[in-house]
């Protein structure tokens, strides 16, 4: 999740403003999803910011993020750049996420693994790098509800919604919560702002959802255990999904067989040596790496099947 801190914002005063934003969001022009180019061409091991972002020790301590739980540092690299490097169990699940939405068509920041270095004199293990596009400013007052905004109902917000459960991702607090993983980041295009929606943290997927006791993040045996349980059924024109998970509704309800088929056209065509080529770059070794592939690939697979069946009569009154 994009920190707060390095804004000056807390969120007894971001919820506030986030609500009176209501209004002034109408007036700018808002995204969710871009068309992306040929998916299955798409460099899955780089990922949204190639291989010309990649961060360059050494790095340069500027201060640390104490929002949230997992330990986060901004840092400036050799070529310039300003990052936040997040260190903890979230590290690979993050890399790999990121990685599969953004080729999607869904923003994600430009996100590395770094196995080892420092900071300044600090040494590190296993860092998820995030990078902070000047270009790009975190609207931290925009924070949006699963429940509401502009996007409901459409196509590319109930793939987005798939893709969560896609990924088992069960951490999807919003602005409702103290901490939101829903954000804006503002650009200027042809001299005008336009917001993008996104999912600001993939950190807590790749494992088991469910419930406070027993869900679990980055873990192959539990995601592959779930995994033949995606999908319980159809249900008139809607899918009754095995998912649980924070604001389990309103990830989950009222997505119909019409959606998938939209996904589909996309995730459908992502490869499996792409799906490895993520995995590696978020450090999975050999074995979590064809666990999970194949883990994956049932789950697209189950999409596939309902995006096949036949349309369901239409209600008639």
């Amino acid at each position: 999740m994009p920190p707060l801190f390095r804004y000056g914002f807390s969120y007894s005063v971001v919820l506030p403003l986030a609500l009176a934003a209501l209004a002034p969001a109408q007036t700018v022009p808002a995204e969710l999803w871009r068309r992306p180019p040929a998916v299955e061409s798409l460099d899955l091991y780089h990922g949204p910011g190639g291989p010309r972002l990649i961060p360059r020790p050494p790095f340069r301590l500027i201060e640390k993020n104490t929002s949230g739980t997992a330990e986060k540092y901004v840092v400036r690299d050799a070529a310039g750049r300003v990052w936040e490097a997040k260190l903890g169990p979230e590290v690979q699940a993050e890399v790999f996420a990121t990685r599969l939405v953004w080729a999607l068509g869904y923003y994600a920041d430009p996100t590395y693994f770094v196995p080892a270095g420092r900071i300044g004199d600090r040494p590190f293990t296993n860092a998820r790098f995030e990078l902070r596009d000047p270009a790009r400013k975190f609207r931290p007052d925009l924070a949006w509800n699963w429940n509401q905004n502009p996007f409901t109902g459409r196509r590319d917000f109930n793939g987005l919604r798939i893709l969560v459960m896609l990924l088992s991702g069960w951490d999807n607090k919003d602005r409702r919560n103290t901490e939101s993983n829903t954000g804006v980041v503002e650009t200027i295009r042809n001299g005008r702002p336009v917001w993008t929606y996104y999912v600001t943290d993939w950190g807590s997927t790749m494992g088991r959802w469910g419930g406070f006791f027993t869900r679990e993040k980055w873990s192959c045996e539990d995601y592959a255990e779930q995994s033949p349980r995606l999908v319980k059924g159809v249900k008139g024109s809607d899918i009754d999904w095995g998912f649980t998970g924070k604001r389990r509704d309103d990830i989950a309800e009222g997505i119909t067989v019409d959606d998938v088929r939209w996904l589909m056209q996309y995730l459908g065509r992502i490869s499996d040596s792409q799906i490895r080529a993520a995995l590696r770059a978020a450090a999975a070794g050999p074995h979590q790496t064809e666990c999970f592939t194949r883990s994956l690939r049932t789950r697209i697979q189950a999409l596939r099947r309902l995006a096949s069946s036949p349309a369901p009569p239409r209600r008639t009154t």
